[in-house]
Parts: structure tokens; C-alpha cells; sequence
């Protein structure tokens, strides 16, 4: 069985709790017993999902928002010191918890696997959570994105295993202690947070560092963040077990064979092949597949039980999910926003599309990512036949001088794209309804809002 509720949070208190990361903590929690209440900017299909659990959800932030009874308050690294209602906690002297506290405390007790690295969370420990409930495990679990509905981010199971999304943005993933650890790849980004490679290196290296004795850190063999990290850490007691397509990994990749909007991938595990499905199309999907694979082995879940297993996971929202088609257009949606995952998507969808054009509508975020990667985004926007560029998503940020999507649009038409700027988002779907013809792809792509457009560009292709 599960452990009860941790010491101290059975009242909590959620200062933005529609958020991917809170709300997961917040629904288990509250499936766990806990009196959970919270706030946030808008209503959403997550704080109905939340409600539907019992949950308090306050829209907007106000001091009177948070309880007197409150036993914590939880905050991201998101949330300003100004805000009124982590004013009003001082005042009443409730201790505020980060949410990387709150998750490690809910993973004391059971078995927990994390899984890091700068692209593929998401869909790595989706993978995970879903192939472990199929073999009627029932982990407990919490994803940075929904599976199949609003809410579906996290769910407190019965059984002895927990897989969480490691976060390293703000360095939080430092404050788990996980008996299997994934490193899918390590790249600089987070440039608020990180300075260098060599921070990076030291971040990842201290949550390798956590990893408790007897527990294993599985790692991509092919990407040079990673195999790197791998030999800063050969002097350490830390059991590295590596993965993917290099002669010398321990999981081998033998192939992966595209077929459609999925794939086929052949392992050398153990001295023995091992073939399997993985549902959702791209390399580097595949690859995600083979490192869920190898955890649960380090796990101790039988190969020949979680491979077909794994098949069963059909994607995640925002991770190349089919919105709908009209007028012979799919509209897919792709939270990429760095550019070796926009460029990972594009070549994914373009293995999968044939003939098909490629159109992508894309919103960069951060203007901090924007000023140090904007060239690298456009540079991968030249993978799609035409794009469309959306100014940028601050969410957290203050804006920065002289760093705006023309720094993109520039680069992307130094590489040769089609390239159109759009800065008035409401006139979007008009414009991609002229672009578009029948067997298109509109991919809109970026980890802002810009998957509000999916629907309405489906609406002006209907017309």
C-alpha cells in the first residue's frame, strides 16, 4: 500500500494551482485525503478536474483566498514574492513549500523513478505511468502534461511505485531521492537559471548524485550531453546503465522501423532481441520508449512483460497530438519550443507525412530562450514548407530589449524558409486557412498558448 499523507500537508494551500506540475501534486493529495484549496490566473479544464476531486480552486490571487487553517502553502519557482496571498502566509506565519518539497515528500516510502534531461520528460515518464498501470502495478504518478483528459497529469495508485517528471530548470530535481533515475539528454537552456554547460553538468550531476544506494541511472549512450555526463560520473558509486543506438550502450537500439503514425524498435537487451510497438511516430520517440524500457528493468519489471506493455501508451496532450481534420487538414499539436525538440518533431512528422507539406504555426517562449536560441529555432523551422511566427510568449518574464520573433524570422529565412509573421494571434486561423489545401499538416508548435489555435483553425477551414 501507499503511504498516507505527508507530515504537515494535510491542508495545503496551492498558489497556482492550474499549473502542470501543482496540479498533479494537488490531485494526489487530495486523492490521498488531504483538504486541498488553491488559486490561479483563469479557470480551466484542470481546476474543474480538480473541483471534481473536492478541491477549493479560487480564481485570481487575493489575500482572502488563502485559508487561516491553511497548513502549507505551496508555490512554483513561477510564483512572484509579490504575490498577496504569499504575503498573507507570512503575515499568518504558514510555512510556504516549494512543489519540488511537496513531491519528494510524496514519493517517501515507495519507489520512485525520475526522469530528467532537457527534452522527452513528458512522454518518458507517460510512458512509464502508462505501461505499469497496464501490467497492474498501479504507480502513483506525476507527468508535466495530460494523457487522455484534463487532470489526467498525476493519480495517487496502491502500488509500491511513484514516476515523476524531473525538473531541472530551477534545479528542484535536486530534491529527489529516486531508486531508478533517467538522463535522456543534457543541453543548455533555462539561460535565467543556468550560465553554462559546466552548471548544467554540476546540476545533473548532483541529482545523479541522489539516486539512493543500490539504485541505477539510466542514460542515453548517443547524445554527447549525456555521454559526457556519463564520464564525469565514472569516479562516483552511481550504477549507470546506457541505452540507444551506439555500439557500446547496454540497451542496444537495433532499429527503428516508421510505419505510419507509429513505429517498430528491435533491442539488443541482455544478449537477447526484443521487438515491440510504440504507438506514437519519430526516433526520438522510440528512443524515449527504449529508456522507460530500461528503467523498469533496473525496476525489476520483466522486459518480456513491459515491452508489449509499452504499447499501450498512445501519446500525451501536446506532444504530437491530433487536434482534428477539416477539409482534408489535420491539425497537430506539438509543444516543442526548443529547437532540437522542434526539429526532432518536424523530422518525426515529416518521416510520417510522405508527400504531405508541412505548415507550422509557432509561438516562441521566453524571451531569454528567444535571445540565446532564436537563430537555432529558425534554423528548424527550414524543416517545415511554410511557417507562420507568432510573436513571443513571456509567460514568466519580463520582456528584453531588442529580443523579439524577428530575430527567428530572420534566421529562418537565411535558411531558406517560407516564413510569415503574425503578431495578432486572433488572425491566425484566417491566415492558415489560406495557406493550407487538402493533405496538409498544420503543426501549431511552442509551449505557450499557442495550442489555444488548434480548434479555431479547424472552425475556419470548416467555413
Amino acid at each position: 500500500m501507499a503511504p498516507g499523507l505527508p507530515t504537515a500537508m494535510d491542508r495545503p494551500h496551492f498558489i497556482g494551482i492550474g499549473g502542470a506540475g501543482m496540479s498533479g501534486i494537488a490531485k494526489i493529495l487530495a486523492q490521498r485525503g488531504a483538504k486541498v484549496a488553491g488559486s490561479d490566473a483563469k479557470d480551466s479544464e484542470t481546476a474543474e478536474a480538480l473541483r471534481a476531486l473536492g478541491v477549493t480552486v479560487h480564481l485570481g490571487h487575493a489575500a482572502d483566498h488563502l485559508a487561516d487553517d491553511a497548513s502549507c502553502v505551496v508555490v512554483s519557482s513561477a510564483i512572484r514574492g509579490d504575490n498577496p496571498e504569499l504575503a498573507r502566509a507570512a503575515e499568518l506565519g504558514i510555512p510556504v513549500v516549494h512543489r519540488s518539497d511537496a513531491l519528494a515528500a510524496l514519493m517517501e516510502g515507495l519507489r520512485p523513478i525520475a526522469v530528467a534531461g532537457t527534452h522527452g520528460k513528458t512522454t518518458t515518464t507517460s510512458m512509464l505511468a502508462v505501461s505499469l498501470s497496464a501490467l497492474g502495478l498501479e504507480p502513483s504518478y506525476a507527468i508535466g502534461g495530460d494523457l487522455d483528459a484534463p487532470g489526467s497529469n498525476a493519480l495517487h495508485g496502491d502500488g509500491e511505485i511513484f514516476v515523476a517528471e524531473a525538473d531541472e530548470s530551477d534545479r528542484s530535481f535536486h530534491k529527489y531521492a529516486p531508486e531508478v533515475a533517467i538522463v535522456l539528454n543534457v543541453e543548455l537552456d533555462h539561460h535565467a537559471n543556468y550560465a553554462s554547460m559546466d552548471e548544467i553538468y554540476e546540476s545533473f550531476e548532483t541529482f545523479a548524485g541522489r539516486i539512493t544506494e543500490g539504485g541505477t541511472l539510466v542514460i542515453s549512450a548517443d547524445h554527447e550531453g549525456a555521454r559526457e555526463l556519463t564520464r564525469r560520473l565514472a569516479a562516483s558509486d552511481v550504477k549507470v546503465v546506457t541505452y540507444g543506438e551506439s555500439k557500446d550502450a547496454d540497451v542496444r537500439v537495433l532499429s527503428v522501423v516508421a510505419q505510419g503514425l507509429k513505429s517498430e524498435v528491435t533491442v539488443l537487451l541482455d544478449g537477447s532481441e526484443l521487438t515491440f510497438a510504440v504507438s506514437v511516430p519519430g526516433r526520438h520517440y522510440a528512443h524515449n520508449a527504449v529508456a522507460a524500457l530500461t528503467a523498469g528493468v533496473a525496476l525489476g519489471v520483466p522486459a518480456a512483460e513491459l515491452a508489449p506493455a509499452l504499447a499501450a501508451y498512445t501519446g500525451v496532450k501536446r506532444r504530437l497530438q491530433l487536434k482534428g481534420e477539416a477539409a482534408g487538414v489535420q491539425v497537430i499539436d506539438s509543444y516543442a519550443h526548443h529547437p532540437t525538440e522542434m526539429t526532432a518533431d518536424l523530422e518525426a512528422m515529416r518521416a510520417a507525412a510522405g508527400e504531405a507539406r508541412i505548415l507550422v504555426v509557432f509561438q516562441p517562449h521566453l524571451f531569454s530562450r528567444t535571445q540565446e536560441l532564436g537563430t537555432e529555432m529558425g534554423q528548424a523551422l527550414a524543416l517545415a514548407d511554410a511557417s507562420v511566427v507568432l510573436d513571443i510568449y513571456p509567460a514568466r518574464e519580463d520582456p528584453i530589449p531588442g529580443v523579439t520573433s524577428e530575430l527567428i524570422i530572420e534566421a529562418a529565412r537565411a535558411a531558406g524558409a517560407d516564413v510569415t509573421a503574425v503578431h495578432d494571434k486572433a488572425g491566425v486561423p484566417a491566415v492558415v486557412a489560406g495557406m493550407a489545401g487538402a493533405g496538409d499538416l498544420v503543426l501549431t508548435m511552442g509551449a505557450g498558448d499557442v495550442t489555444d489555435l488548434g480548434p479555431r483553425i479547424l472552425d475556419q477551414l470548416s467555413k
